[in-house]
């Protein structure tokens, strides 16, 4: 069964062109948006062949699914503190640092408002965030183990409870989520998980 474009993990020569043209393809969804990306453009931007893009990755939304899946093997691991909060705290920091990055920042805003309409990027974005969420869900596995939160709490939807809020008040205000906004998230999601409010099963 052939690999779908721009699923393959090359090395050598390929894996150097590909890291040249997703970072391209990073750099125009961040200055212009997902109406702007054009392979022949990111081409050149890469230095690369056009042929070899189009070969390669066949469409702008295969070339946006590659790009989502290289930023969930980039992104940073999860920090493990020593408490559930503390956990969460730090999965909330990682957020809010991330969409204050004027590159990264933009870079999402342009990747959501594509999935809006798109449903290959839609895919590809969720299965982004379904690596993230499943990096950092163990944090609460541990919370639950240490006895911090109730059993059978569902460790996913609080990861996914941090971040809500921040992309939210992106996404709908415009505003960059600052630190004490982050550091609200984490209390919040860690209040309600103690709370039982993420508890399943019951």
């Amino acid at each position: 069964m052939s690999a779908e474009p721009g699923t393959l993990r090359p090395g050598g020569r390929t894996a150097r062109v590909r890291t040249a043209v997703l970072r391209a393809a990073g750099d125009v969804l961040a200055e212009q948006g997902f109406a702007g990306l054009d392979l022949a453009d990111v081409a050149r931007r890469a230095q690369v062949g056009k042929t070899t893009v189009y070969r390669r990755w066949g469409s702008v939304t295969g070339l946006v699914a590659d790009l989502l899946a290289d930023m969930a093997e980039q992104s940073l691991p999860r920090e493990e503190t020593g408490s559930a909060l503390g956990d969460l705290r730090a999965n909330a920091a990682l957020v809010q640092r991330t969409l204050a990055d004027p590159r990264q920042g933009a870079l999402f805003r342009a990747v959501i408002a594509a999935a809006t309409c798109d449903e290959r990027t839609a895919q590809a974005l969720r299965r982004f965030y379904e690596v993230r969420v499943a990096e950092w869900a163990p944090c609460v596995e541990q919370g639950v183990a240490r006895g911090e939160l109730p059993a059978g709490t569902d460790a996913e939807a609080v990861v996914r409870a941090v971040s809500a809020p921040l992309y939210y008040q992106l996404l709908t205000t415009g505003v960059v989520p600052d630190a004490p906004a982050a550091e609200r998230a984490a209390r919040a999601a860690h209040a309600a998980a103690v709370a039982g409010a993420y508890v399943t099963g019951t």
